[in-house]
Formats: C-alpha cells, sequence, structure tokens
C-alpha cells in the first residue's frame, strides 16, 4: 500500500530559503508572496509538516495561520499540517486513514516507543473494509502514555502486545492483519466484524493463527462474537455486500449457494457472485454505491447488461440484490425462493 509510506518517504527537507527572515503575513489578491514562499521553498511532494519544521524553513505562527486561513494549509491536529491540495484529492477512506497517519507523523510515533495503532484505526491502514466503524484514533501500549497525542478522538488501550502482534506499514507501528481481526472482533457487532475479517482472510490473514488466538482467549468478553465471526469467515466474498448477502442466506436457512462460480456463455466466461449450479441460478449483488466509494460507470452498466444478458441467453435465472434488500429479510428469502423453486 502506498499510501502509509507517502507521509514519511515525501518528508523533505526545505529549500535554501529556510533561512529567510520572519515576516509579517501578506494580503491581497492572487497567490500572495508568502503563499508563494511557501510553495517554493518544498518540494510539490511534500504534503506534511510539524509545527517545528515550518519554523526552521521561516514560517512563524503569524505566516501558519495565515497559510490555514487562505486554504494552503490544513492544521490536522496541534502541531501538524497538512498540504490542502493532497487532502482535497482523497477519498473518503482516505482521509480517514490520512487523519491516523497526521496523529502518527505530529506525535512523533514512529519510533520504536512510540504507539502502536490497533482496532480500527489499524484496519484503515491495511485497507480493510469497514461498516459502519468509529473513526477514533486507536493505540495500544503497555502503559497509560502523557497527554501528547491523547484527546477526545483518541481511544487509548492499555496492554503489552508481543512482538509477533505487531509490523510496519510504512513507518508506522500497526498490528499484524491477525491481531487487528481479533480485536475488532472483541469490540465490534457480528455483522461489521465479519466484513472485516473476510477482507483480512482474501488478504492473507491466518485463519490457523486466528483460531489459536480465540482458543486462548478462554471467558474473554467478546470471545463469543470472534468465534462466530470465524466460523462464518469466508475469504471468497469479494465486498461487504457479499459478505452481508452470504451470511444471511445463511441465518435465512437458504440452501448455501458455490462463491464465485464461472459460468461459459456464448459472449465469454462470466464469474457469478453466487450460483445455485444445480438450478442453474445466480444471485449478484449490485449495491456498492450506498455505502462505499464506488458509482459504475455507463461503460460498466452497458457490460453488466451484456453479462445478464449472456447468462440469461445460457438459460441461468439472475437475481438482482441490492442494500435496501438486506434489511427486508422477508422479501430477501422471498426473492430467492421463487427463483430456486421455479
Amino acid at each position: 500500500m502506498s499510501q502509509p509510506s507517502s507521509f514519511f518517504k515525501n518528508d523533505a527537507e526545505p529549500s535554501s530559503l529556510r533561512s529567510r527572515a520572519d515576516t509579517a503575513p501578506d494580503s491581497g489578491t492572487g497567490p500572495s508572496p508568502l503563499t508563494e514562499r511557501f510553495l517554493a521553498a518544498f518540494p510539490a511532494r511534500k504534503i506534511a509538516w510539524r509545527t517545528s519544521q515550518l519554523r526552521e524553513a521561516g514560517f512563524g505562527d503569524r505566516h501558519v495561520k495565515f497559510l490555514v486561513a487562505t486554504g494552503v494549509l490544513l492544521r490536522m491536529r496541534q502541531g501538524a499540517y497538512l498540504r490542502a491540495s493532497y487532502w482535497s484529492g482523497l477519498s473518503a477512506a482516505g482521509r480517514e486513514r490520512t487523519v491516523i497517519f497526521m496523529h502518527s507523523y505530529g506525535t512523533n510515533s514512529t519510533s520504536a516507543a512510540g504507539y502502536v495503532y490497533s482496532h480500527t484505526s489499524a484496519a484503515r491502514i491495511h485497507g480493510l473494509h469497514l461498516w459502519q466503524a468509529d473513526t477514533l484514533i486507536h493505540v495500544t501500549q503497555a502503559k497509560k502514555p502523557s497527554s501528547a497525542g491523547s484527546d477526545a478522538h483518541t481511544r487509548i488501550h492499555t496492554g503489552t502486545l508481543p512482538s509477533s502482534d505487531i509490523t510496519m506499514v510504512g513507518q508506522t507501528h500497526v498490528t499484524t492483519l491477525e491481531r487487528t481481526v481479533v480485536d475488532c472482533c472483541l469490540t465490534m457487532p457480528y455483522k461489521r466484524a465479519l466484513i472485516l475479517t473476510d477482507h483480512a482472510l482474501r488478504l492473507g490473514a491466518s485463519l490457523d493463527i486466528l483460531q489459536e488466538a480465540a482458543d486462548q482467549l478462554g471467558k474473554h468478553r467478546g470471545v463469543r462474537n470472534l468465534r462466530r465471526v470465524l466460523a462464518n469467515a469466508d475469504a471468497l466474498s469479494e465486498s461487504p455486500g457479499e459478505t452481508l448477502t452470504r451470511d444471511l442466506l445463511r441465518e435465512l436457512n437458504v440452501e448455501a449457494p458455490t462463491l464465485q462460480h464461472w459460468i461459459h456463455t456464448r459472449a465469454g466466461n462470466y464469474r457469478a457472485d453466487f450460483a445455485w449450479v444445480q438450478k442453474r441460478v445466480v444471485l449478484e449483488f449490485d449495491g456498492k454505491g450506498k455505502y462505499f466509494d464506488y458509482r459504475p460507470t455507463d461503460e460498466a452498466v452497458f457490460l453488466e447488461r451484456k453479462r445478464e444478458s449472456a447468462l440469461l441467453e445460457a438459460g441461468w435465472v439472475v437475481i438482482r440484490i441490492q442494500w435496501k434488500d438486506l434489511f427486508d429479510e422477508a422479501y430477501f428469502k422471498a426473492k430467492v425462493l421463487a427463483a430456486l423453486n421455479r
């Protein structure tokens, strides 16, 4: 993942303008002399600054305040600033990750003695799917920290993490995929945890390690939820919607389908999200757009219609499910059973 490392690889030194005198902020229309000086002082690839770095480059508190007010910089937290143009180009998920990296950047927590990002923060750094998750910054360390890095938006978890539960993403210490799954399953509702776990398994998390961790937790709070998630997790579900659809079919005692089944048609080979092969019924989940950063292009819509036409011509029945259908169990079950029992 390139996102994490950009904060540290691009932390370049300012140019020779470092020694310029600290003068009063500029005013007027168009790019101000102060803004031009700032842009000239740093390479475009540099995206984050600490207050100390800005001061060393000749930008005092009044200058920084001006650069924030004019939309050149964003103050992400005390003592940490981000290039505003970088922020504006991020997706919602990218912004959530950036907030975590700026916490790390601003608190100098990239050293071995710093925080280990955990729970949903580690999940975001690993790029795991999250649904309706909190946006707090979660960190774990052996003892309660000083006030640095701790605020209303930060949740401190006290505990000793073995080195085997810690990894590096870029220059940020985070819990491993497996430890992240365990922490989240112990603290999140079942369906949200299942979405995250499916994705972690697809990214290479070891089910054996997860099962071993669950076995060692005894009667720990949340362990029943963890074991339930592990019993029902499946790496073949490729999106949150597919995870929820698969689990709803299980809850409604509908015959289990084959996941990611390839079907040959005259127009090519297509992979169905769910297929009841003997009954020649496929189910496709179409509800990405409502909850995630995705909108189908005109070309994608055209290709989807072409795909459905080819499946129908090959003798398959196609069921399409949207997000709203997952929360109307009676309608969902009736729709699926009508196709299966035709």
